[in-house]
């Protein structure tokens, strides 16, 4: 017994009214230890709510909110989106079918887009977007299928036919076709003021390198040559730049960069309105002896010069024709008029069979 006693006087006595017991002692420690045991997550949860009202606030006091930060957050990833993911998720077989495209051409893209839908090849097209109001319209409607090249040109031009600006869109064409040969892929270039009849692949015959097609407006034969046409009275042919098919070969490359070339040495300026057309032209000239190259047939590809100009003609190759080009004219609305008084503006009625719906 005196030992026992001897034992509890060593206690000191405690300050603490709950560690009157041993019970008393035990019960209050758990809540402490759970709470001082969960303090490292509950930390991080309110460190995450900051932060996610942090982001989330600022729209929260605009009436478009969380729509907006939804759309930013989309059109970020477009901004990143480059020519060579594009065209791995666009091409089928190896091909694309590319267009170059600003805002102000949104209705002759979705035109162009629907004859296309009506030939079941609309999974090829890849819009080279040259402004970034024509990227998130074209990618919020149809993901993935617009793509744009840096730098992007301003959106506001529109593009008069003769000017800078159309000058500056053109004269890209090149370097976005080169880009896409030089990634291994056959690539057919289309003008958006282009409607489809026919598909026209059957008509890319043979493994030729370039094949494309004449603008000028006299008739030729049927069984006229597919070989590259003689000068005019410019000192060169007159192909259209227009509608191009090549192939990934050294003799399409080769065309193309000298393409940049002669658009380089001839830049635009007031005393001299150039566009793109004359150097493609004088490229094919000088790198004839050394590409394989191939005129389409007229009957199936005929110039707008052609096509809307000649009745007799157009009755007497009724069945033949393939993609009609409404060139020969100049201004958006002339041409809206002149489709649809020939029945090939079908934006009007038809606008469902786009893969951009009604724009």
């Amino acid at each position: 017994m005196s030992s026992f006693l001897h034992q509890r006087s060593l206690q000191a006595p405690s300050s603490d009214p709950f560690e009157s017991s041993p019970r008393s002692r035990q019960n209050y420690q758990k809540p402490t230890a759970a709470l001082l045991s969960r303090g490292p997550a509950l930390l991080l949860l309110l460190l995450s709510l900051l932060v996610i009202l942090g982001v989330i606030f600022p729209y929260l006091q605009s009436p478009i909110s969380l729509f907006s930060f939804k759309s930013w957050s989309s059109d970020s990833k477009w901004r990143e989106y480059t020519l060579p993911d594009a065209a791995a998720y666009v091409a089928k077989n190896n091909t694309l079918i590319v267009c170059a495209v600003s805002e102000a051409y949104l209705p002759f893209l979705n035109n162009w887009l629907i004859s296309i839908a009506r030939q079941k090849q609309q999974d090829k097209v890849l819009v080279i977007a040259e402004d970034f109001a024509t990227l998130y319209k074209v990618n919020e409607r149809w993901p993935g299928h617009a793509v744009l090249v840096p730098p992007a040109l301003e959106a506001a031009a529109a593009h008069k036919f003769g000017s800078q600006g159309f000058f500056n869109f053109t004269a890209r064409r090149p370097r976005h076709l080169l880009q896409i040969l030089e990634l291994g892929y056959n690539v057919m270039y289309n003008d958006v003021d282009m409607v489809w009849l026919a598909d026209p692949f059957p008509y890319m015959e043979g493994e030729h390198d370039v094949y494309f097609t004449d603008d000028m407006a006299f008739v030729k034969p049927l069984n006229h040559s597919h070989g590259l046409p003689p000068p005019g009275k410019k000192g060169r042919p007159y192909i259209c730049s227009c509608m191009i098919y090549l192939r990934p070969t050294p003799g399409a490359k080769l065309v193309m960069k000298k393409w940049i070339e002669e658009l380089q040495a001839e830049p635009w300026s007031k005393a001299k309105k150039a566009n793109d057309q004359p150097g493609f032209n004088w490229a094919l000239l000088k790198t004839a002896a050394q590409v394989d190259m191939y005129l389409l047939p007229q009957s199936a590809f005929p110039t707008g010069g052609l096509y809307f100009r000649n009745k007799t003609w157009v009755k007497e190759t009724k069945g033949m024709h393939v993609i009609i080009h409404n060139n020969y004219i100049v201004g958006f609305e002339k041409k809206i008029k002149r489709f649809r008084e020939y029945g090939l503006w079908l934006v009007d009625d038809h606008a469902s069979e786009s893969p951009l719906g009604k724009i």
